[in-house]
């Protein structure tokens, strides 16, 4: 039987559960009762020692699936609201999404049909999660993928890709009075660097501009020391395929240093539909990894731009909207499919 879901307070409820990357056990296990409460067919999938991905399906096999992670990024931040915005860790990325999808989940099940939910961990780091379920065997009855990222409730019919990379450098340790005795790599990495950020990156029609991040440098151990080792770790938002920034980037580093690559996919094209608001997206998601569940979707109340920051908010209003919107998406990729299905016979 279908339950009403408050959909405000289970954000809230969500949010004051800290799952920052790593330390999802606790959000894991209390969505797995709360569905197992609701009376769904849960699944845990373990991942790793204390961190699982939680699948919910209302019976048969879903032929429509609706996602989104439970991890967030650090700090935790706990929740509260006012009449316009509930604010905290998580509140578009994506507790609030996980509370949309299940309310969601309640209407297409108290009209009849079969519906699945998938909340994985890791995706703001390797998407470890997402690998994982790639591999489950319900993936392989899954028409569509509804993944939820914040999108201001617009269907994305495209992301962006991701190359993330660490740049490499080693020198020759000595005192800093006689630096000509060693050879810093730090200096090294340095140079690097600024002919990286002389690169001419390809950009897209569809897509817009390649754009690079140097998100992380590290390197030495105190002031007074010739650093012999030194590291940078690039994120580089992809508006092509990844050949081209690769050979770029290859081409600027040359001998001087190494390099190891973290992650990389391409730009993804996703499903259009009439009667949606759509944009273009330049984050990435699990979706890449998710290849098994169908044709992806990818849709979400909130604002990517105070994701990941200490503002971090989504708007009551766009929560309503989100659980119709969900419901209405799955609606009608179901009638899709059928339709499909019988012009097939």
């Amino acid at each position: 039987m279908a339950s009403s879901v408050d959909v405000f307070k289970l954000t809230r409820e969500l949010i004051d559960i800290p799952s920052v990357t790593g330390d999802e056990f606790q959000i894991g296990t209390s969505l797995a009762e709360l569905l197992n409460r609701f009376d769904y067919q849960v699944e845990v999938q373990e991942v790793e020692a204390d961190r699982a991905n939680v699948i919910a399906t209302s019976g048969a096999p879903p032929r429509v699936v609706l996602s989104t992670h439970m991890d967030t990024v650090p700090p935790y931040i706990g929740s509260r609201e006012d009449d316009e915005f509930i604010y905290g860790r998580g509140a578009c990325d994506a507790k609030g999404i996980i509370a949309c999808q299940i309310a969601a989940a309640e209407k297409l099940r108290a009209e009849g049909h079969e519906i699945g939910l998938l909340f994985t961990v890791d995706e703001e780091a390797t998407s470890a999660g997402a690998k994982a379920a790639n591999k489950l065997p319900l993936a392989s009855s899954c028409q569509y993928l509804i993944n939820g990222e914040p999108t201001d409730n617009r269907l994305a019919v495209g992301t962006k890709g991701s190359m993330q990379v660490v740049i490499r450098t080693e020198g020759r340790a000595a005192h800093s009075a006689y630096p000509e005795q060693g050879d810093s790599a730090i200096e090294k990495l340095l140079d690097v660097l600024n002919d990286v950020r002389k690169i001419d990156w390809p950009g897209d029609e569809t897509f817009g501009e390649t754009t690079c991040n140097i998100g992380v440098i590290s390197g030495g151990t105190r002031a007074n020391v010739i650093s012999n080792q030194a590291q940078a770790t690039l994120q580089i938002r992809l508006a092509t395929r990844a050949e081209d920034p690769k050979s770029l980037l290859e081409r600027a580093v040359g001998e001087r240093a190494s390099l190891e690559y973290k992650s990389i996919h391409d730009p993804i094209r996703l499903l259009s539909l009439d009667g949606f608001e759509q944009t273009i997206v330049r984050f990435t998601t699990d979706i890449p990894h998710l290849t098994n569940w169908g044709v992806a979707l990818l849709i979400g109340p909130g604002s990517i731009l105070v994701a990941h920051t200490e503002h971090e908010r989504v708007a009551k209003s766009e929560l309503r909207q989100a659980v119709e919107i969900y419901a209405d998406l799955a609606r009608t990729l179901l009638v899709r499919e059928e339709i499909t299905t019988g012009a097939a016979r």
